[in-house]
């Protein structure tokens, strides 16, 4: 847009400031067009209508000193011109030593900031002028049209996109030659280019233009005053705004506007998601899985219906745990829950509902997703050879996903994972997952480990597994409302305490004492010792947690012994790598288990024969967890524990089929 210092210093206007008048205040402003009055028209009360905005008026025809009507008529003038925010008023006047504007004009003038100029410059030069604020207008439309029109293209797929304020402070930018800045009190949203902070910090701190320089043109405005929020948009430059500059300026940040407010509602439903999927993940370590459900059905309808589930846990650099997260429910997306673990801070959580497919004879087993590492294939991870995530024997869906996101991450992220459990015994899922994380860490060269390279079960030759399992829990599974009501309150009070077991499963203790002696009859075993309640509870495990291989049931020949399952090179491979450290200790910490195992995980029978300290015997069996990454608090840690000592060392006896102690070989 010309401005009227432009007009002064074109020489074929011969334009120029009355005398007394401050050129320098109104060089700046813009003209937008041009209005020519005669003398005649003036007199008669001319103009009648409002004028525009800018409009620069040009009275010709005017005596050399102003008298009379003349004078009156001009003054009204002034008057219009400044309620219709006119840029100036000039006058056509031949050349003269004298003003040809009475001191009453020039103040009017002064009083109103409406300018007078005086030209000498014949009409026909004006009317050229009067073409070139129109084609100015035409070319300054079309280019306003053409910002609009690319604003409007900067609109996002998604309110939400994360990039989005960036790219329209960068069109910003280029299209006003201006420095752009986005933020609220707390961060820069977008700021373009990158300096534009420190230029524009100070007239945000203050809520003022006034903050900024005298070389500094600023407008600050607010993106959602409407809703209290606090966000701002920010832009200054050396060049003063026109009204085209501020409109668009104003269009834009409507748009900033409302990705701000998407942008704030997104978080705040982010923000909810993310507490029910953390509150849903806290009921389901407390076994309540019932609360767990009516949590999460708002949000992911049946989700959590599958009556199994298995845990991943991700150790990651707590700066990028956050991102991790985000990347991993987007992988994961209505397969699983993922959350950032509160009790560790480099440590996520996943959830992977598993669903029941039709059961397999009396066992109901369970067809999992679950990794086939039997054979060469799980030996080779458990003797830590690096394999990258799409090497990992068996893997598909959320666990092939999960490794691909942890094997981008680098050496200082780990991936583990438990085996299949129900849902009421989550919390030993993620002790197990948590554990096969510890006994990842020990291992070299191991991008990701899950917990089916430390799942002891997983390595079991699978079908002398099931007919091994089926044959010890025949007599449970003869029936099948004995069955369904002894499998879960039996896995439940084999690895907990009777009142937790009650809780964990909404019954009576006395309740869960009776069912467990009528199943300790039923099998002919002794569950105040290790041993039994390991060998029922590992059958429990087959039969209820794992597939039932094709054709396993029927059986030829009589079923296999439990020391025959244990004697797979896979499991010597396991075994091996489990004790590996413990054996380098300077303390003979094996000694103290097999002992310790032998009666039955009492401290003091197990001191007094060894002849040490009870204290000692926890220091030994302590530092064994931490070689071996395993809780002895579980029925889990004992077990691999027990078989691992058994294999090594050939020390330690199992229980076998109905209660049967079977020697090492």
């Amino acid at each position: 847009m010309l401005t009227l210092g432009a007009l002064v210093g074109r020489a074929e206007l011969e334009l120029a400031f009355a005398g007394g008048i401050d050129a320098a205040r109104y060089e700046p402003a813009g003209v937008a067009g041009l209005t020519t009055l005669t003398l005649a028209q003036l007199l008669e009360g001319e103009p009648q209508r409002h004028l525009e905005p800018g409009s620069l008026v040009l009275v010709t025809g005017l005596p050399f000193r102003l008298r009379g009507h003349a004078e009156v008529a001009l003054e009204t003038l002034l008057e219009q011109l400044a309620l219709d925010r006119c840029a100036g008023l000039v006058v056509n006047a031949t050349p003269a030593p004298h003003q040809p504007f009475p001191q009453a004009i020039r103040d009017l003038s002064s009083a109103l900031a409406v300018p007078l100029l005086v030209t000498t410059a014949p009409l026909r030069e004006w009317v050229r002028t009067r073409h070139r604020f129109q084609e100015s207008r035409l070319s300054g439309a079309e280019r306003r049209a053409a910002q609009l029109a690319t604003l409007v293209q900067q609109m996002p797929t998604q309110l939400a996109d994360p990039r989005a304020m960036q790219r329209i402070a960068d069109w910003l930018a280029r299209a006003l030659h201006v420095q752009v800045l986005v933020s609220e009190p707390q961060r820069v949203l977008a700021a373009s280019p990158a300096t534009a902070a420190e230029t524009l910090a100070p007239a945000i701190i203050h809520r003022s233009v006034g903050a900024a320089t005298p070389e500094q043109h600023t407008r600050l405005i607010s993106l959602a005053p409407a809703h209290g929020a606090d966000t701002v948009l920010a832009v200054a430059r050396t060049a003063p705004f026109d009204d085209a500059d501020v409109r668009l300026l104003g269009q834009t940040a409507k748009l900033l506007g409302l990705l701000d407010q998407a942008r704030r509602e997104y978080r705040a439903a982010a923000d909810a998601s993310r507490a029910a999927r953390r509150a849903a993940v806290e009921l389901l370590l407390d076994a309540e899985v019932d609360k767990a459900r009516r949590v999460m059905a708002p949000q992911a309808p049946g989700l959590l219906e599958p009556e199994t589930a298995r845990v991943f846990v991700i150790e990651t650099a707590r700066t990028h745990r956050d991102a991790v997260v985000r990347r991993c429910e987007a992988v994961t997306a209505g397969r699983a829950l993922v959350i950032a673990d509160p009790r560790a801070e480099r440590r996520i959580l996943v959830v992977q509902p598993i669903p029941l497919p039709a059961r397999a004879g009396r066992g109901g087993a369970v067809a999992s997703d679950a990794y086939d590492t039997s054979g060469a294939g799980g030996a080779a991870a458990l003797l830590g050879r690096s394999a990258g995530a799409s090497d990992l024997p068996g893997t598909s869906g959320v666990p092939a996903e999960l490794a691909l996101v942890v094997a981008a991450l680098g050496a200082d992220a780990t991936l583990s994972g438990s085996g299949i459990y129900s849902m009421s015994l989550l919390a030993d899922a993620l002790k197990e997952a948590v554990a096969a994380q510890r006994f990842a860490l020990h291992q070299p060269d191991v991008l990701a480990l899950s917990a089916h390279h430390t799942d002891l079960v997983g390595l079991l030759p699978p079908r002398d597994a099931q007919r091994w399992a089926r044959n010890l829990l025949d007599p449970l599974m003869r029936h099948e409302t004995q069955w369904e009501q002894m499998r879960e309150t039996l896995a439940s009070a084999l690895a907990h305490p009777y009142t937790v077991a009650a809780r964990r499963l909404h019954l009576h203790r006395n309740t869960v004492t009776r069912r467990v002696t009528r199943a300790a009859e039923a099998l002919d075993v002794d569950f105040g010792t290790v041993a039994d309640r390991i060998a029922v509870g590992l059958a429990l495990e087959l039969v209820t947690q794992r597939e039932h291989p094709a054709g396993s049931a029927a059986p030829d020949g009589a079923p296999p012994t439990l020391p025959a399952l244990l004697a797979a090179p896979q499991v010597l491979a396991w075994a091996d790598t489990l004790l590996h450290t413990a054996r380098g200790d300077r303390r003979d910490l094996l000694t103290t288990a097999t002992v310790w195992l032998t009666h039955d995980a009492h401290i003091e029978p197990t001191a007094r024969a060894l002849g040490l300290s009870e204290a000692t015997v926890r220091s030994h069996l302590r530092a064994l967890e931490r070689h071996m990454a395993r809780d002895f608090s579980s029925l889990n840690g004992l077990r691999d524990l027990q078989f691992s000592l058994h294999v090594v060392t050939g020390d330690l006896d199992v229980a076998d089929s109905r209660g049967v102690l079977c020697p090492a070989t």
